[in-house]
């Protein structure tokens, strides 16, 4: 199964090329972020022809995040349902689509994009935090089900020195800083793991590179953009790539695909013979 995340800062303006892109890759789960529209504007025709499914969480002009896939999906939820912080911050998060979860085949798929923050010393800073532990409080109900997750997004965080093109430059900035990354460890908690990491250990690969400055012309770049599954996954990922060939699009999103290859027959096979662990498929 390949299962793709993608910020496309804009679906309307990128609608061609992710068209195109999902022609070349055929990916079978394609989590999208930044849609920027209202539900019922999205573009869900253009993606029903091509034989996929379509869930979608929007608001307009900001944000959004969707779900794309040629199975249909089974459990959808928008936000942060179930979450024991949630109630307490539902007035800040409400108006913010950011999170979309959804199973397939047994695995939970949950899209995210990370509010990017703005400064250390800004209001939005604070936000972005808070999100992040909410987001924690969300896994850990989670976990007390017992199920396989692929967590993906932008998550607008280098998680070290290495996934920054010039780490001296921007250290403990935004993006790069230790609380955000602290957030972030908080979120994993040694249950999800890296996917990228696992076949990459050296510096030099990005998934985003600012519109200014020719950064993308000269490779310089940041990993913000992130695959994290289940530890019990890990022996199923077959590979785990950052496709930076739509970057060089004439008026690209910022952001590049990430992907990852899993052999869901073996997970089948493995997982759900288990009577503990049964989910009809």
């Amino acid at each position: 199964m390949l299962i793709a995340t993608w910020n496309v800062n804009s679906i309307r303006t990128r609608l061609s090329q992710i068209i195109d892109w999902i022609n070349q890759v055929n990916p079978d789960i394609l989590c999208l972020q930044e849609t920027k529209v209202m539900d019922e504007s999205f573009p869900v025709e253009a993606f029903e022809e091509l034989g996929y499914y379509v869930e979608v969480y929007g608001q307009k002009s900001y944000n959004g995040v969707a779900i794309i896939s040629k199975i249909k999906a089974e459990n959808v939820k928008k936000g942060f349902y179930g979450c024991k912080d949630f109630d307490q911050n539902i007035e800040i998060f409400i108006n913010q689509k950011r999170l979309i979860s959804a199973d397939f085949n047994g695995i939970k798929i949950i899209n995210v994009y990370v509010p990017n923050g703005s400064s250390l010393n800004s209001d939005k800073f604070g936000y972005k935090i808070n999100w992040l532990n909410c987001l924690a409080s969300f896994l850990d109900e989670q976990d007390k089900k017992d199920e396989l997750i692929c967590l993906m997004g932008d998550f607008n965080i280098a998680p070290a020195n290495l996934d920054i093109h010039d780490p001296k430059k921007y250290e403990g900035g935004i993006m790069a800083s230790e609380i955000e990354r602290n957030a972030l460890n908080n979120v994993l908690k040694n249950r999800l793991i890296d996917s990228f990491r696992l076949f990459e250990k050296n510096t030099g690969h990005w998934s985003w590179w600012d519109y200014r400055n020719n950064a993308y012309e000269l490779n310089k770049g940041w990993r913000i953009d992130h695959i994290y599954i289940s530890k019990e996954l890990s022996s199923k990922l077959k590979s785990s790539v950052i496709d930076s060939s739509p970057r060089g699009n004439l008026r690209p999103s910022d952001h590049a695909p990430v992907m990852i290859d899993l052999n869901l027959k073996d997970i089948n096979e493995d997982f759900f013979e288990d009577e503990d662990n049964f989910f009809e498929i």
